[in-house]
């Protein structure tokens, strides 16, 4: 049973950093303007450096395409068959009664880094918010969208991007634990929330000496 539980983990993560790795806003500002958005502002791949150079509208489609990006593949993790090919015949990997909330799991944990360390990109990318959000969305929408509103209300109140997403994933475990889900939601958002504050960690040297852009 372990090793079927290894081997749908394993082919999970896999696809799961390949659908992280699709640069959707390295691809919009290539497409649109020729531009490579890694030579531009902070060089994230993300929605706030992907609207220095786009504007608002595409800030917001970036965000939703990475939110999706994000949600797929734990969605496809919980509801989707894998099929192994043995000497035997098929085994549909699915069938076996393992607790996928592991499976889950490990496609948010692989979504995330696929999207900061794209494959596609030479291991470069964005900063993992709104992927982030989107894996937390698929595991709990009640959580997702407390996030998204703590989110929303903090950037707007501080006209700082980078201190809104850094609450709101810091905050990702406690609402987890209020809405009671499972101990390895909440330990995937105390992960997601270190990582994604330490690829954050030159915003928060600028937050501290005050030179941090706003949004305008």
């Amino acid at each position: 049973m372990i090793t079927v539980l290894l081997i749908k983990i394993v082919i999970i993560s896999i696809i799961a950093y390949i659908i992280g790795s699709i640069p959707t806003g390295y691809i919009i500002v290539k497409i649109f303007t020729g531009q490579d958005i890694r030579k531009i502002g902070s060089g994230s791949t993300g929605a706030t450096n992907v609207k220095r150079v786009m504007g608002k509208k595409w800030f917001f489609t970036v965000m939703l395409l990475d939110a999706i990006k994000g949600a797929l593949p734990v969605v496809l993790a919980a509801t989707s068959p894998i099929l192994l090919k043995t000497a035997n015949g098929i085994i549909n990997l699915h069938n076996f009664n393992i607790n996928s909330s592991f499976e889950c799991v490990a496609a948010a944990i692989f979504v995330l880094i696929g999207h900061s360390k794209s494959i596609f990109l030479g291991f470069t990318g964005g900063k993992s918010v709104a992927s982030g959000v989107g894996t937390i969305l698929a595991l709990c929408w009640q959580a997702g969208l407390c996030i998204a509103l703590i989110w929303a209300v903090v950037t707007y109140f501080s006209k700082y991007v980078s201190l809104g997403s850094i609450t709101a994933l810091a905050l990702s475990p406690v609402i987890m634990y209020i809405f009671k889900q499972p101990a390895a939601y909440i330990i995937y958002c105390i992960i997601g929330a270190i990582y994604v504050i330490y690829l954050h960690r030159e915003n928060i040297k600028r937050l501290i000496n005050g030179n941090e852009n706003k949004v305008r």
